[in-house]
Parts: C-alpha cells; sequence; structure tokens
C-alpha cells in the first residue's frame, strides 16, 4: 500500500484537494457552516500531509525528474498523463498546499456566504495549480494552466470588492490571450515531433529564427502570469477586488506558475532564443524592480502598494532566470518561495485591519500599534522581511541574484540593489503612516487586537519566514542539482548542425 501510494504521490497531491473541493461542494449546508469549514479544514490538513513525502523522499542528488507516473490519455494524439517533479517543482508543490491550509485557516469566521463554495474554489485551484508544477506532458499542463483560471475567476467575482466584474474580466482576458499563443507553439512543437511530452521538445532542434517565435509565444503567456512590466496591470486591480484569500494565493502562487513555466518551457526548449534575447529580458525586470518600485511609492491603498511590491520582487526573479548564473538561478528560486511567505503574510495583515475597519486606504489608519501591540509586531516584522532584511528569507534570495548579477555585469547588480532602497522605501512609509503616531480616528481607537485564529496563522507564517531566512540550506539543497541540470540543458546550442547565431 505505502508503495502504491509512493509511486502515485503526485497524482494523490493533485487529486485529494480537487476531491476534497468536490466533497465539500456535495455537503454544503448554509445552515450549517461550521461543519463545511472543518471539513475544508480536513482537506487542506490532509492535502498538506500527502505532499511531504515529496521532500522527505526525495533523491538530493538526482536533477533530473523523479516520481514520475503515467498512462495513455489520448492515444491518437500522442497525449498522456505524465507526472514527473524535479527540486523546481517539489518546492512549489509543497508551498501550494501550505498556503492553501493556511488560507481556509485564515477565512474561518471572516467569509459568511457561500462558505462551501469559496473553500472549495480554494481546495480545486489547489490541486489544478499542483498540477501545473507536475505535468510533463505539454496538454495536460495547458489543461491544468487553463482550468484553475476558473477558481480564481469565481473567488475574485463572486467574494471581491465593488469593482471585481472589471477586476476579473481583465484578468480572465489578460492570461487567456497569453495562454492561446502558448497553445499555437505546442501544437508546432507536436506536428513538427510527433509528440507532446517536454522532455522530447528539450531535444529537438531548431533554427534561430523559429526559437525565437517560440519563445515569445511561451513569453507572452508567462510574462502575463508572472507579470511582467509592461504586462503587469492586471494585478493590481485583481489584488484590490480580490477577498484577502485570493490576494494571498495570487501573489504566493499563481505569479510563480510564471517563473517556473519560463524555466520548463520557455528556456530549455529555445536556449538559444533565451540567450539571444537575454538583454531584452533583464532591460523588463530591471524596468520592474526600479519603476515599479516608484509607483509603489506613491499608493494610498494598501493592497496595491502590496500589489506592485510583488510586481517589483518578481522582476528580481526573471533577473536571476537570465543572467545565467548558479547563484542567481538558485536565488530567483529562493525569492519565489520567500514572497509567497511574505506577500501571503503581507495580505493577511491587510485582511486583519480590513475585516476590522472595512477600509484598505492608508489614511484611515495612524497609530494602530497603540491599541493592537501583537498585530503591529507581525505586520512589521513581516514589512521589514519585505525590505530584506538580514536573517528573513526576503534578504536570502535578493542578495544571491545581487551577487550572481555583479557576476554577469556589475550595472545589472548596481540597477538591481535599488530594489533595497525603494522597497525600504514604500513600505517604510506605509509602516509609518499605519502603525505609528497617535491614533488617528475613533474606529481605530476601538481596535482589538490578533484572536487566537490570527495570531496562529501570522506566527507560522513568521516561523516560516525566519527559518528560510537563517537556515535556507534545506532549500538550497533540494535545487541545487536541478540548477545545475538547467544550466547545462541551456549551455547547450539546439540549433541544427552548421547554423549558428
Amino acid at each position: 500500500m505505502l508503495n502504491y501510494f509512493y509511486h502515485h504521490i503526485l497524482s494523490f497531491t493533485i487529486w485529494v484537494p480537487v476531491l476534497a473541493g468536490i466533497a465539500v461542494l456535495a455537503s454544503a449546508d448554509e445552515s450549517k457552516p461550521n461543519n463545511t469549514r472543518w471539513l475544508a479544514l480536513l482537506g487542506g490538513i490532509v492535502s498538506f500531509l500527502v505532499s511531504i513525502p515529496l521532500y522527505t523522499q526525495f533523491n538530493f542528488a538526482d536533477g533530473g525528474f523523479q516520481y514520475q507516473e503515467g498512462f495513455s490519455w489520448i492515444p491518437a494524439f500522442n497525449i498522456n498523463y505524465h507526472l514527473g517533479a524535479d527540486g523546481l517543482a517539489v518546492p512549489l508543490i509543497l508551498l501550494t498546499s501550505f498556503t492553501t491550509l493556511i488560507v481556509i485557516i485564515s477565512a474561518w469566521e471572516v467569509i459568511q456566504k457561500r462558505v462551501a463554495q469559496y473553500m472549495a474554489c480554494f481546495l480545486i485551484m489547489s490541486g489544478l495549480m499542483i498540477g501545473v508544477f507536475s505535468a510533463l506532458d505539454a496538454i495536460l499542463y495547458y489543461v491544468f494552466w487553463e482550468a484553475m483560471l476558473i477558481p480564481m475567476f469565481l473567488i475574485i467575482g463572486v467574494w471581491g470588492g465593488p469593482n471585481r466584474v472589471y477586476a476579473t474580466v481583465k484578468f480572465f482576458l489578460y492570461t487567456l490571450l497569453g495562454s492561446l499563443l502558448m497553445l499555437v507553439a505546442f501544437i508546432y512543437l507536436y506536428l513538427s515531433t510527433g509528440s507532446f511530452e517536454i522532455t522530447d521538445y528539450y531535444k529537438f532542434a531548431m533554427p534561430l529564427n523559429v526559437q525565437v517565435l517560440i519563445f515569445l509565444a511561451f513569453f507572452a503567456a508567462f510574462a502575463v502570469k508572472i507579470p511582467m512590466w509592461p504586462v503587469h496591470t492586471w494585478l493590481p486591480d485583481a489584488h484590490v477586488e480580490a477577498p484577502t484569500g485570493g490576494s494571498v494565493v495570487l501573489a504566493a502562487i499563481a505569479l510563480k506558475l510564471g517563473g517556473y513555466s519560463f524555466l520548463r518551457f520557455a528556456m530549455p526548449i529555445a536556449p538559444d532564443a533565451a540567450r539571444h534575447l537575454a538583454w531584452f529580458m533583464i532591460t523588463l525586470s530591471l524596468i520592474a524592480i526600479v519603476y515599479i518600485a516608484l509607483v509603489a511609492l506613491v499608493q494610498k491603498d494598501m493592497k496595491k502598494l502590496i500589489a506592485y511590491s510583488s510586481i517589483s520582487h518578481m522582476g528580481f526573479v526573471t533577473l536571476g532566470f537570465f543572467i545565467f548564473n548558479n547563484l542567481g538561478l538558485e536565488g530567483a528560486i529562493v525569492q519565489m518561495m520567500s514572497h509567497g511567505f511574505i506577500s501571503a503574510a503581507m495580505f493577511l495583515c491587510v485582511g486583519v485591519l480590513y475585516d476590522r475597519v472595512h477600509s484598505r486606504q492608508i489614511e484611515s489608519y495612524g497609530g494602530v500599534a497603540n491599541t493592537m501591540p501583537a498585530f503591529a509586531a507581525f505586520a512589521v516584522f513581516f514589512a521589514m522581511a519585505n525590505t530584506g532584511l538580514p536573517g528573513t528569507s526576503g534578504f536570502v534570495g535578493e542578495f544571491m541574484v545581487i551577487l550572481g548579477a555583479i557576476r554577469a555585469n556589475f550595472w545589472y547588480a548596481f540597477l538591481a540593489s535599488f530594489t533595497l532602497i525603494f522597497g525600504a522605501a514604500y513600505t517604510l512609509w506605509m509602516v509609518k503612516r499605519v502603525f505609528y503616531g497617535e491614533v488617528a480616528n475613533e474606529k481605530v481607537a476601538a481596535l482589538k487586537d490578533l484572536n487566537k485564529r490570527e495570531f496562529l496563522v501570522l506566527a507560522i507564517l513568521a516561523t516560516m519566514v525566519l527559518a528560510l531566512g537563517v537556515y535556507p540550506q534545506p532549500l538550497t539543497d533540494m535545487t541545487n542539482a536541478t540548477v545545475i541540470q538547467i544550466l547545462s540543458n541551456l549551455a547547450q546550442s539546439k540549433l541544427p548542425v552548421g547554423l549558428g547565431l
């Protein structure tokens, strides 16, 4: 029985949360919302526990795909249900199941309408996102990629703010348009190789002009998802209108799907194009780091400020990808994980305030530390982690990327380091106005500090931020062999014999 579980562990991590979500929907009873909450919590706990052996059974010396399983799905088109995970995918799968559990706990008393549907959306979306990280067949990947849009569309559209319809339509259209170009690239590769297996694409040689077109088709999908400047405008709108849980999943996991996919598809399938267009990707990354950080400085809405902060930090990730060295790439992966914890925590902190005051505007607050000292301690800690304070996870990834950037080009590192300065500026400016000074108004004076549930959620996230900041080795040990293999594949030209750059 245990051998069967280990052989199909990725299927369990995908379908346990999906089935749990369906069970929550099937047992929905509006008159007994607590029963629904407990069932959803059980589903979240089991889903997280099922994913833990991915780490404990992982072979750290193997940079290839592990836990592979599969069967023929649509034989006529050579489409397979083929799963596998490497040192890049496993941490992101664990982050997904962990974040889903946190979201379920954080929404316990907050969501009062359609509780079952809300919880089910997150559980089902968790399974679908894990499917994206696990799929080794292009069509299977595409199905998971498109399917996860539906629960997120519902989360923002049903439980979102007053402009939720505009935000959901914008989010859906941006993502769908990019995905169609990705599908065209998959169809071209299928017609050229007769296969939808990702590993077959890694071996397929293409002229540079074809590689560039394939890379740009993937770029259209993944740049929107990360999101990179200038296709980032859907994210602030989506964050502002999304409920707290929606913002947490968007920032902690959904953005990472784009980063993961660059490393899984765009770069290894078209490595010559990736090197050829590295200047373009680095330019967009540096614009995101510097320009978007300046945009964050003038935000009046806390959620918008954190959303723009996310775009700036993900610019760090793409910079780490395209400087093509170990430190940069490994630092980018650490940064993705770190951002998952920190951004989730910051959106949850905004959610705590919004549940009490029903405002996200910075000017509505002031002196919160006087009435909510425990909450203020957590919020300031996460804010400092967001600025890259040494000892927190926010420092490790950024430091590694900057070191890698110095190896590639001093000016890349010089411009990238501005995110530390501007990040401190917009984060501390928000902290000063929200938490310090005199109590601003009656609503702030009447605030009550964290309850046990809120304290538990923020304490768990604070522990993760500190653990990754003080001792990142469990993560870097897992990613190291995969990073070496990715860079080795990128160094090998996929041009047909006789063709060069």
